[in-house]
């Protein structure tokens, strides 16, 4: 005797599963119909379709709904990696709850699990050499990369670069930033 088909067995489990559970509508979305699944009220039919070597069911891919999950896998990658290097690179609790929703505590845990140093206050401000300095690499790279202004992830990752190639804390690069694009001379 053949052994029982995995199909059947994971299609009955789930079923069962849907309909104790109150969802009829998933078991008919899967294909049942009233008599199959009056069927399932009983233990030897259920047993009979459990146990059966051949498979009485199929499995299609929703090749669209697919790729979104995989194209979703990669943003949190992408996001992860993101937060992780704003972290490196001195960014305010603020910066990345405002970006990322993070909570002060999870800010605080990444930081740890980075084994970065704990913040203690505000970042210095900017003197004249390295403000002039920054606005002269700003404008110079977003004339050449076209940083959209309106939008601050476009911005974000202008201002990491700048910050990493000037070793400058993030969120003073950020601010002088966006005081510049609020006082119109972004």
């Amino acid at each position: 005797m053949s052994a029982p088909h995995p199909l059947n067995q994971a299609v009955i489990a789930q079923a069962l599963y849907d309909l104790r559970n109150g969802q009829l509508r998933r078991c008919k979305s899967m294909g049942f119909g009233e008599q199959e699944l009056d069927a399932l009220k009983h233990p030897v039919l259920v047993s009979v379709l459990a146990n059966a070597s051949v498979a009485w069911c199929s499995v299609t891919v929703n090749r669209d709904v697919l790729l979104r999950l995989l194209r979703q896998a990669k943003d949190v990658e992408k996001e992860i990696a993101t937060v992780d290097r704003m972290l490196r690179l001195a960014a305010s609790t603020e910066m990345v709850s405002r970006f990322y929703g993070l909570t002060h505590q999870e800010v605080a845990l990444r930081r740890e699990v980075l084994g970065l140093p704990k913040r203690k206050g505000r970042h210095a401000v900017l003197d004249e050499a390295q403000d002039t300095e920054l606005w002269r690499q700003w404008k110079a790279l977003t004339s050449s990369r076209n940083v959209n202004l309106e939008d601050d992830t476009s911005l974000l990752d202008a201002a990491m670069d700048l910050a990493e190639a000037m070793s400058l804390p993030l969120s003073v690069v950020w601010a002088a930033i966006k005081k510049w694009i609020d006082e119109g001379l972004g």
